[in-house]
């Protein structure tokens, strides 16, 4: 006796089917392509999640040319504004998530410094001056007339040097855990010093760098990892010649010997326990800050070296609360 055949499902049911089976395929296909990206190519992911954090930030990726350099930055925001300068080693994108928090007050500028990031090498010598010189052909071609900067590590003594050559155009000057004042220690004082925080070769010697530089190292997965060691395998020459000249007399002063010239609105911040720039360089900014109109300091708690990354919220409010109080 045959089966009586069963009624066909409703069009919907089976719409929904399709769809659902569509959507199991298609989920497939995304998993094994972000897996093959994570194991073949994980620079793609990176780009991908820059790309993802520059869009919550607000801020769009140009490009300029000013001199003979190629400048690549982020843009974007209304209002005064601010331009936010990385360390050593670093770029353009470890501002990003205090830019989110900043768009909204300030129209902000993020540049990758020369010979960093996508901003290409200059030709001749790679001193803080001439770096603070190529920041003012950067400045001009942007049409940046006044502006409050920031800077961290050694773009803090870029940032110093360039207000103390060009004050007009530096309405408030910031600097975080600042290369170039007199600190009882530093990790630029000797070559094994700097290697232990720059130079890395393998997994371990990545997590001791990061250690040193983080209260909360971030876990970062092997493929990562791996791919920030192979830059600094390809970067090697550059990152140990930098140094080596980050070790100079001259270098190391940069900032303590123009902090007579700066008059306008200066804060210092600094993490607590930054084992790479000692916070006793804050005391030696504010004794040398003899013509600032004014002269702040602020200690943050829960980072090392990075409070941009670390305390990108807190690190956000005293920019904000500093420059708009000017």
């Amino acid at each position: 006796m045959t089966q009586p055949t069963p009624p066909p499902r409703p069009l919907w049911q089976r719409m929904l089917l399709r769809r659902l089976k569509f959507l199991g395929w298609l989920l497939a296909v995304l998993l094994v392509g972000v897996g093959g990206a994570y194991l073949l190519a994980p620079q793609w992911l990176v780009r991908a999640d820059l790309a993802r954090q520059a869009l919550a930030a607000h801020v769009d990726k140009h490009s300029l040319r000013a001199g003979n350099i190629d400048w690549s930055y982020y843009a974007g925001g209304s209002g005064p504004t601010i331009v936010l300068l990385h360390g050593f080693n670093l770029d353009k994108s470890a501002w990003l998530d205090v830019a989110g928090r900043l768009t909204s007050h300030f129209h902000v500028l993020i540049p990758d410094l020369p010979g960093s990031g996508q901003t290409s090498a200059p030709d001749g010598e790679h001193s803080t001056l001439a770096q603070a010189a190529a920041l003012d052909a950067f400045m001009q071609a942007a049409d940046v007339r006044s502006a409050v900067l920031v800077g961290h590590g050694t773009g803090g003594a870029v940032a110093a040097v360039y207000a103390s050559e060009h004050p007009e155009r530096v309405r408030e000057l910031v600097l975080l855990d600042s290369y170039g004042l007199t600190t009882t220690h530093s990790a630029f004082d000797s070559p094994a010093a700097a290697a232990r925080v720059f130079v890395y070769d393998d997994r371990d010697a990545l997590a001791r760098a990061d250690a040193l530089q983080w209260a909360s190292p971030p876990t970062v997965p092997g493929r990562f990892a791996d791919l920030r060691i192979e830059r600094n395998r390809a970067n090697r020459a550059s990152i140990e010649s930098t140094l080596a000249r980050l070790r100079g007399a001259a270098e190391q002063r940069v900032v303590q010997d123009r902090l007579p010239r700066l008059t306008m609105p200066v804060l210092g911040v600094w993490c607590h326990d930054d084992p790479v720039i000692d916070r006793s360089a804050l005391e030696h900014l504010r004794n040398g800050l003899t013509q600032a109109s004014t002269i702040s300091t602020s200690v943050l708690n829960g980072c090392r070296h990075l409070p941009m990354l670390e305390q990108p919220e807190a690190t956000a409010q005293i920019l904000t609360a500093f420059a708009l109080s000017h």
